[in-house]
């Protein structure tokens, strides 16, 4: 079709947005076409809970590609955890506007958002990053987190894909028996109930704080992320054991630990139509692009570990079973905590029950029940 025979509804598309794909599917944001009456750049100071390592590499190169791809009218300036706000009051940073947007874990905010417990992974729940995709896009899912954002004056962008955590620790854990009376430290909501039940002293630290814990011996043990970043933040130095799920199961209690990208509303609308276009998509690019630079840091990362002499130990199938009964009733008292975390965790539960998935099935929450 020649230049001069678009349509005018394509060409006003392409002249006004600079986006072409669709959020579940871009993976590189369209030239960008600025308006000729912006003439100033907009700048947004954004923070990260990456205290380190190939998470925070990743989230400062993207921040400094988004200047020349909106040939300047936005800047993103990027901080670090703690550089602006600690990480447990970047929500807070955010909303009154000592922020303009973070980059954070969404489960951080389960202590006053119940429903927040369930927009990143809980104990047995689900387990691949496609399955979230299946309720982020196919199930509604990314709606009902913005309407959730949007009531504390947050516009939520859009979820960004990590990866599995893992348990450093200075004694073995190789069974479900080993977490009795472990001090360890997680990062609350239905995950500290969890590991409670199972009998460990659980402890809140934000990731910036668990080296100096696990070297004081305040605490014996550390759910973080995964092997790259904790590699980083020396974890090799004050553990000498990792534990993780059966194979093909890295974690069972966080397998994708989802984080997202979250704007202040009153920011958020003032951005013309085509620039909020354009950071929905540029969203999703750092999405894909921070996944995979996570996951092949993490696969170069276990020799050093190896090397060190960490010894890496593997959770077995009947200790995931035992995980799974007492991890159940905990995701219907937290969702009904309130009317929010019910109407998440619904979605999530139809997708954990439908035959392409198949985790759930209803005898597994005989008397129990989501009150919405």
């Amino acid at each position: 079709m020649k230049k001069d025979k678009l349509p005018t509804s394509r060409r006003s598309f392409l002249k006004t947005s600079g986006l072409v794909a669709g959020a579940a599917t871009v993976t590189v944001a369209a030239p960008w076409v600025r308006k000729a009456e912006a003439a100033e750049t907009i700048t947004w100071k954004v923070q990260t809970s990456w205290p380190a390592g190939v998470g925070l590499e990743t989230f400062q190169k993207w921040c400094a590609s988004i200047k020349e791809k909106t040939n300047g009218q936005l800047e993103l300036q990027p901080f670090k955890a703690k550089d602006i706000v600690g990480d447990f009051e970047l929500f807070d940073g955010v909303k009154n506007g000592v922020l303009e947007a973070m980059n954070s874990f969404s489960l951080y905010w389960a202590g006053k958002l119940p429903a927040t417990a369930f927009m990143s992974s809980y104990t047995m729940g689900l387990r691949y990053p496609h399955e979230w995709d299946i309720f982020f896009y196919s199930k509604g899912g990314l709606q009902v987190c913005r309407d959730i954002y949007a009531a504390q004056g947050l516009y939520y962008v859009n979820r960004i894909h990590h990866g599995a955590n893992i348990i450093h620790s200075k004694t073995p854990i190789r069974s479900f028996d080993d977490f009795k009376d472990l001090k360890l430290r997680v990062p609350g909501g239905m995950i500290a109930e969890t590991f409670a039940k199972a009998g460990a002293k659980t402890t809140l630290l934000p990731g910036g704080e668990v080296f100096s814990a696990l070297e004081k011996g305040t605490i014996d043990a550390a759910d973080y992320t995964g092997p790259a970043v904790n590699w980083a933040l020396g974890f090799q130095q004050v553990t000498k054991y990792i534990s993780m799920g059966p194979p093909g199961l890295m974690s069972m209690y966080q397998p994708v630990d989802l984080m997202d990208f979250a704007v202040n509303m009153n920011v958020w609308n003032k951005l013309p139509d085509n620039l909020k276009q354009f950071i929905e998509g540029e969203v999703q690019v750092y999405s894909n692009t921070h996944f995979g630079a996570i996951q092949k840091a993490d696969m170069d990362t276990w020799q050093k570990f190896i090397d060190a002499g960490t010894e890496i130990n593997r959770l077995s199938a009947d200790d995931l079973q035992r995980f799974q009964e007492v991890a159940v009733p905990i995701w219907f008292e937290w969702a009904n905590k309130d009317k929010d975390a019910a109407r998440i965790f619904k979605l999530q539960l139809e997708v954990m029950e439908n035959p392409t998935v198949g985790y759930v099935t209803p005898d597994m929450y005989q008397g129990l029940s989501i009150n919405l």
